[in-house]
């Protein structure tokens, strides 16, 4: 589905790679598992960067609902200004549509002058030439630079040595709670704050504390059934906290630690036991239950704080505890790309950089969702410290967890899917933990070996 807003349109020219030209026909038979073929009709309405002026732009994006309002704010925001170009919102479905439809476009000449990815999808695009480089020299005049963004973020915002991307913000894995069961609980410090805890042990009893005190009986809802991108967040997080880590090497096998991977495996399986947690939750029935203040706590992304916001929920943020180390946890970004133009108008490109520059350093607007700035310039500002809970959780900046980069991996892919498909099972006690993951490896070193599309 597209819904056209104000602002521009416009394609680029056919992208290559370095292993010879791309085209639809190639990109078609390479991208079965993405779904490329229906997309082609998405494109028939788009006009190439020629037929339009060097002053209207064209931005593709899947930011609907609460997000997309913000953008189209922050957007007539710099419509505003002295100067500024026009630009036109395309608003694709989230998903592999999304990033088929943008791969298409690319490899077929008639890309937007400005697209949003989310980074960890970013490697998978960036190396088949369907992505152009930022000029961190512009940026500067329009006082953007490499210093303003997290080390962490920085470094999801360069492929191969090439600037990319440019991270709008983070969104981490974060943990809810419900301020008034937790002061029940007796489980807030004196500064009106979850008390922190650093061991496995010290959180599972205040998960039981807040359990004794919710309607519920669970201190933490957690959904899982069907949806493999919220598995593999959780998973993600407390794996990664172990200190796991994940290879994925084209034409090879996948890296990982086993021992590790148990052992993450069955920590979250002691969260959602039917003492602490909910064992049979999807995302739907998670989030009711903390909405409708039944649990004491909610493991979810930081996007659904406008949901409880709205519902009058009293409830707080926090990073996730590390419980196993460092209090790191899975996220990702949206970020802006550049869609590969075989011949980009210099006028052009300079109206795309100042765009982003002002998004940049108005994006406290954005933070409204409860995503955290990437831009640090706005961090700092007082004005977001007093956000609340957004400031409750900003250090999650530095502990960031992405996916392991490959051309399948990121927000809403195969891996997350497959994850999903076969670690369901292990969830919902079926198969042990090594069985579920041993599934999974087998399908991911199924893809190792294939062609990259892009």
């Amino acid at each position: 589905m597209i819904f056209e807003t104000r602002g521009s349109g416009q394609h680029r020219p056919g992208a290559s790679s370095p292993g010879g030209s791309l085209n639809r026909r190639s990109l078609l038979q390479g991208a079965g598992a993405l779904g490329a073929a229906g997309s082609l009709a998405a494109l028939s309405g788009c006009a190439g960067a020629a037929a339009r002026p060097v002053d209207e732009l064209a931005f593709w994006h899947l930011l609907s609902g609460p997000d997309g309002v913000t953008m189209g704010e922050m957007l007539d925001g710099y419509m505003a200004t002295e100067g500024a170009a026009s630009v036109q919102q395309t608003v694709l479905a989230w998903g592999a549509p999304y990033y088929t439809k943008l791969a298409m476009a690319s490899a077929g000449g008639r890309a937007p002058d400005l697209a949003v990815m989310h980074a960890a999808r970013v490697p998978g695009y960036a190396p088949g030439g369907l992505l152009d480089e930022w000029d961190l020299d512009l940026f500067a005049e329009f006082g953007v630079h490499q210093e303003d963004f997290p080390e962490l973020i920085w470094d999801k915002m360069v492929v191969d040595g090439a600037l990319t991307a440019i991270a709008l913000d983070s969104h981490p894995f974060v943990l809810y709670y419900n301020t008034e069961i937790a002061e029940a609980a007796g489980v807030l410090g004196s500064d009106g704050l979850l008390m922190p805890t650093d061991t496995p042990e010290d959180f599972r009893a205040l998960a039981l504390e807040l359990g004794a005190n919710a309607p519920s009986g669970y201190g933490l809802s957690f959904g899982y059934l069907g949806d493999g991108s919220n598995q593999w967040r959780m998973f993600s997080t407390y794996y990664a906290q172990l200190g796991g880590t994940i290879e994925l090497p084209v034409g090879e096998k996948m890296v990982y630690q086993e021992e590790l991977v148990v052992e993450a495996a069955e920590w979250i399986l002691s969260l959602i036991d039917g003492e602490v947690g909910n064992p049979g939750h999807d995302g739907g029935t998670a989030i009711s239950e903390f909405a409708t203040g039944g649990s004491g706590a909610f493991y979810g992304g930081v996007w659904e704080s406008g949901n409880y916001r709205n519902q009058g929920v009293p409830f707080d943020m926090t990073m996730i505890p590390g419980v196993f180390g460092e209090p790191v946890a899975y996220a990702d970004s949206h970020s802006f790309v550049l869609p590969h133009q075989s011949s980009p108008d210099p006028e052009r490109r300079r109206g795309v950089h100042a765009a982003v520059a002002y998004l940049l350093q108005n994006s406290i607007q954005w933070a409204a969702a409860g995503h955290i700035p990437a831009y640090s310039p706005v961090l700092e500002d007082p004005a977001y410290g007093e956000l609340v809970p957004q400031s409750h959780y900003a250090d999650a900046v530095d502990h960031l967890i992405y996916d392991p980069p490959a051309w399948f991996s990121g927000s809403g892919s195969d891996f997350h899917t497959y994850f999903g498909n076969d670690m369901q099972n292990v969830w919902a006690r079926r198969v042990d933990p090594l069985e579920g993951w041993n599934a999974f490896v087998e399908r991911i070193n199924a893809l190792l070996l294939k062609t990259p599309p892009m």
